[in-house]
């Protein structure tokens, strides 16, 4: 199919951007710059949708003391029950992304399904490099399980996770880690749900190539964001940075892959679908045609987007009923 014509039209007006002058690639700013860059971005993407939502901040404590912000998402429900709940981890490369950038995806989530949403923020790169991303939300999904969930009126024996490109490698991780481990950990994810996952940050794939400049994510910009995040090249071939690399993927969690058809990631995230399969896993996997890399975040350029994630929203549903 070819590129969606909404998303064909705001690159057009991101290359006129960078033509005339406004704006740059974001692998030639500081990691500042590219963080205030992609916040002012993602106003333009989607627009807050209506609905009721109780909207609370969160402190989850990491391992070495450090304070980790996250908003928790809920609709408004009778009674006292314990909700179950969706920890989502938002994509940025390791060095950019928030709580606000990804605000917009997340209530459409928790307004859509019967389930609340934990959006969980975590430490960034360069000041933050590998493996404290991971770490982070190692630390993040534990205390979820063992003690937020109890606080937070939630059911810690329905928990699904969830992120997108860099977030849903670490959702992938995370997945591997309890599964190597699962005596470990005090839960067991009813869902894994990647949206255009960074599954292997070694090899470069025909796709990295034929989607390399033009449609949103840049194989330049990729290649700055493992730079800025890894302490050596090493660590790339490390699961934990790239999940395809994990030596056994017996045991995950059900797996729900969404894959954009011109996304540099496009390639890989297949590779992993592959990998998955081979092990027996279970596994949806859907290649959104026409799509570019985060496309599940354009929900006010791109109309069919809200009706995408109304329908992922019933399958995390489904998985946490």
């Amino acid at each position: 199919m070819a590129l969606h014509p909404d998303i064909e039209g705001f690159l057009e007006l991101a290359e006129f951007g960078r033509l005339s002058g406004k704006s740059q690639p974001m692998h030639e700013l500081s990691p500042g710059e590219a963080r205030q860059q992609f916040e002012q971005t993602s106003q333009l993407l989607d627009a807050a949708p209506t609905g009721a939502l109780t909207v609370t901040a969160v402190n989850i404590p990491a391992r070495d003391g450090h304070v980790l912000n996250a908003r928790l998402y809920a609709k408004p429900q009778p009674g006292s029950e314990p909700r179950p709940v969706l920890l989502y981890f938002h994509g940025g490369g390791y060095v950019v992304g928030s709580l606000d950038s990804h605000d917009t995806l997340c209530r459409r989530l928790a307004l859509a399904g019967e389930f609340a949403v934990l959006s969980a923020d975590y430490r960034l790169a360069p000041e933050h490099r590998f493996p404290t991303a991971y770490n982070d939300a190692e630390d993040i999904t534990r205390w979820l399980a063992i003690t937020g969930a109890k606080a937070l009126g939630l059911d810690a024996r329905r928990i699904a996770l969830a992120g997108d490109s860099v977030g849903g490698s670490l959702v992938a991780s995370l997945s591997i880690a309890i599964a190597q481990d699962p005596l470990g950990w005090p839960l067991v994810p009813r869902l894994q749900v990647l949206l255009y996952p960074v599954i292997d940050a070694v090899k470069k794939r025909p796709s990295l190539a034929r989607f390399a400049e033009g449609y949103l994510l840049e194989a330049t910009t990729l290649e700055w964001f493992y730079q800025q995040y890894q302490r050596s090249e090493a660590d790339r071939a490390d699961w934990r940075f790239s999940p395809l690399y994990a030596e056994r993927v017996q045991g995950l969690t059900p797996t729900v892959l969404w894959l954009a058809e011109y996304d540099p990631l496009l390639d890989e995230g297949l590779a992993w679908a592959e990998k998955l399969r081979a092990a027996g896993q279970p596994l949806v996997l859907g290649v959104k045609a026409g799509m570019t890399h985060d496309f599940a975040r354009m929900g006010e350029m791109v109309q069919e987007v809200p009706g995408m994630l109304v329908q992922l929203a019933a399958q995390i549903g489904e998985s946490l009923a």
